[in-house]
């Protein structure tokens, strides 16, 4: 599982609270792949939701990783001010025919299970959301962990949102448009977002860029199963003990413990890890990483 030639990889955070577990699980192995590649590791604020964003995390964010010790290689990108490029690549689909205004509401999608494959909605003054037009059609791409992927597109996701009703532009073309602009060539990330991936790869061809390698690492979940993210063990991560963190995450990662064990500071934990970090013992399956 070796990284491409000219590596680019990232870590991308949403300011909605402190960092968590899961969270520092997502940077370690991400800043591990780029620092084994020799290559760059870039940290994105995704900031698009402004009404689900708490003020004052983005910094606390940027501030938890570098006492971790990861410091974006590149200035930190904030997508809340990249709306005019998002607009200009929503307009280039537009002209294609691959985008269009929906003003379809939840009830009006509750027959199709939420999945909109044509508008029923008659209200023109209804605030219109844009939608990729998705073409039947399915999306396959090798996963470096989870191994082969398919979605059936069409049927299984439909016309995606875009931009939604409110004006703010969805995860899905932002992330797209901005891993293209930084020119990231492969995207670790948590398995919750496995599922968005294709996507992400047709929005990647309709606009001509290149698709990045992908690598979905298992969730961590608390004792009664549930992602850890969205749970009450999800504490913010304690700068107090951060070997203690690194070591645990490293752990999750399925390395080997004795690589890491004694290191007096963080940044001899890291260079450690780096040396002795392997890949190939990153367990598929989602663990849980706290006890019940």
């Amino acid at each position: 599982m070796s990284g491409p030639a000219g590596y680019r990889g990232r870590f991308a955070p949403s300011p909605t609270g402190a960092l968590h577990f899961g969270s520092l699980l997502a940077a370690f192995a991400s800043w591990l792949r780029a620092r084994q590649a020799a290559g760059t590791w870039l940290v994105r604020i995704e900031d698009l939701d402004p009404p689900r964003e708490i003020p004052g995390a983005a910094d606390g964010q940027i501030d938890t990783l570098r006492d971790f010790g990861f410091e974006s290689d590149e200035p930190v990108l904030r997508q809340s001010t990249r709306g005019a490029l998002y607009d200009a690549e929503l307009q280039r689909l537009r002209a294609a025919g691959l985008a269009f205004d929906c003003r379809c509401s939840r009830s009006d999608l509750a027959a199709g299970d939420g999945i909109h494959r044509a508008c029923v909605a008659g209200d023109v003054q209804r605030a219109a959301a844009i939608r990729a037009r998705v073409p039947d059609i399915g999306i396959g791409f090798d996963d470096l962990l989870q191994g082969p992927q398919r979605q059936a597109l069409g049927r299984e996701v439909g016309d995606f949102v875009l931009r939604r009703v409110e004006g703010y532009y969805a995860y899905q073309l932002a992330v797209v448009v901005d891993d293209a602009a930084q020119g990231i060539t492969e995207v670790v990330r948590g398995a919750d977002l496995l599922d968005s991936t294709a996507r992400q790869i047709w929005l990647q061809r309709a606009l001509g860029y290149p698709t990045p390698a992908y690598l979905h690492l298992p969730l961590a979940l608390d004792a009664a199963g549930a992602k850890l993210g969205k749970s009450l063990h999800a504490l913010p991560l304690d700068r107090e003990h951060r070997i203690d963190a690194l070591c645990m995450a490293w752990r999750f990662l399925g390395q080997a413990p004795e690589a890491v064990l004694g290191a007096t500071s963080v940044d001899a934990l890291l260079q450690r890890a780096i040396r002795h970090f392997d890949p190939a013992r990153i367990p598929r399956a989602n663990r849980s990483a706290v006890a019940s």
